[in-house]
């Protein structure tokens, strides 16, 4: 079967959103550009990820002597975006996730695989068992890119607190520590 891509070269909006109150929320990664709008569920961690690894390339690309594609060292103003997801219908739940980086357009590359839905004994699967059948293709310019981490960063951060000992979230009901010996 082929995989079915959404791809978004220029888009107007790309963002990390969520759904639900904190310790049940859903991630999502959205995508608009003019009346298409792409929603994929992601997992808290996965946001997270992205975020740091696309500062990671930004961070380098500066390094670059002369920075000769005009990396910017903060959100631009002009591209915070704090507003709501928007009308999120999931297209798929994430599986793997590849991140790059462009320099024929300048832009940093997200590609989002679906999980496969195939049965274990399913033969129509390739031998590797990673036969996606959905993934989203995103290509956004380096300031967007650095408005999406930061924005992706405050969205993962605006969760539940974590403990200070063991690390585990803290629920608002209470927390037992899992730290060995506690």
């Amino acid at each position: 079967m082929p995989t079915r891509v959404h791809e978004f070269a220029w888009p107007d909006r790309v963002v990390v959103g969520t759904i639900g109150l904190p310790g049940a929320r859903t991630f999502y990664l959205q995508v608009r550009a003019g009346t298409q709008i792409v929603s994929i569920a992601l997992e808290k961690q996965q946001s997270a990820l992205l975020a740091e690894k696309i500062d990671e390339i930004l961070d380098q690309l500066i390094a670059v002597e002369g920075n000769p594609f005009s990396v910017p060292t903060n959100t631009p103003i002009e591209l915070v975006d704090n507003d709501q997801l928007e009308a999120v219908q999931e297209q798929f739940r994430t599986g793997s996730m590849s991140l790059g980086w462009d320099p024929t357009t300048a832009q940093v590359v997200i590609e989002a695989y679906a999980i496969p839905d195939v049965a274990p004994d399913d033969e129509s699967r390739d031998e590797g068992g990673a036969d996606a059948d959905e993934m989203l293709l995103v290509r956004m310019p380096v300031g967007t890119a650095r408005a999406f981490a930061k924005r992706t960063r405050e969205i993962v951060d605006a969760g539940r607190p974590t403990c200070p000992l063991c690390g585990s979230p803290i629920d608002t009901d209470g927390h037992v520590c899992t730290l060995p010996g506690t």
